[in-house]
């Protein structure tokens, strides 16, 4: 089965980049399996190092999907945040990442009407995280141990690649860094090596359009606040 690479007449590429965005609620609607080898046959196209092709991909639906996710509750509940394979945030944030990280939060509790106050549904807001926002599909993105720094590269243009694709198929994404945050339990359920490293979970579904958490855009920086031209 081969993806058409081209995309339809309502959406070049360029506007397929500003589309997408990180979605945080799910309409309860199955998501074809055809569709997601379509995203796969896709995403498989992006570029790697000496085209190592590193990624290694769990499709999780249904009954396991259920029962790693209340798995993954049941352990922030009893145990707190987890710990990923590898650090992915920095251990102490300075600006201007500790403000824009702020902001982000402080957009998706707006958003919500939950008041900074209000730490209970904060926490069940939270723990939103570890249900995938009730997607129907759970995309775990693995690494081969022997793989260094360099395939965390080539794994950010796959993920990429994997939610524009996604975009195409009319379906909605968000990449989670919490739904790596309990890399032994998902690895233990899925047949995984303990090794392996377990880079991120994403989310996958139809987008609840209706939905608060959705109805907001985090900004992004202007191009000349990033870049720099020399001639």
């Amino acid at each position: 089965m081969e993806f058409n690479l081209t995309l339809k007449n309502t959406m070049n590429i360029i506007e397929a980049l500003q589309e997408r965005k990180s979605v945080r609620a799910f309409l309860d609607k199955p998501v074809d399996q055809e569709k997601i080898i379509r995203i796969l046959q896709a995403a498989r196209h992006a570029p790697s190092g000496t085209n190592a092709q590193p990624w290694q991909v769990a499709v999780v639906t249904g009954k396991k999907k259920d029962e790693l996710t209340e798995a993954m509750v049941a352990s922030f509940r009893k145990d707190g945040i987890g710990t990923m394979d590898y650090t992915y945030y920095p251990l102490e944030w300075n600006e201007p990442y500790k403000k824009r990280r702020v902001s982000c939060g402080a957009q998706l509790y707006a958003a919500l009407n939950i008041e900074r106050r209000d730490k209970a549904r904060r926490l069940e807001q939270w723990i939103a995280n570890y249900r995938a926002f009730e997607a129907p599909v759970i995309l775990f993105f693995f690494l081969d141990p022997v793989m260094k720094k360099g395939s965390f590269l080539d794994y950010g243009m796959f993920i990429q690649s994997v939610m524009l694709a996604a975009l195409e198929e009319g379906l909605a994404t968000c990449p989670q860094a919490a739904l790596g945050q309990y890399p032994a339990l998902i690895k233990q359920a899925l047949g995984y090596s303990p090794e392996t490293i377990l880079i991120c979970g994403m989310a996958l579904g139809y987008e609840d359009k209706k939905a608060p958490a959705n109805n907001y855009r985090t900004p992004r920086e202007d191009v000349e606040n990033f870049t720099r031209f020399f001639t």
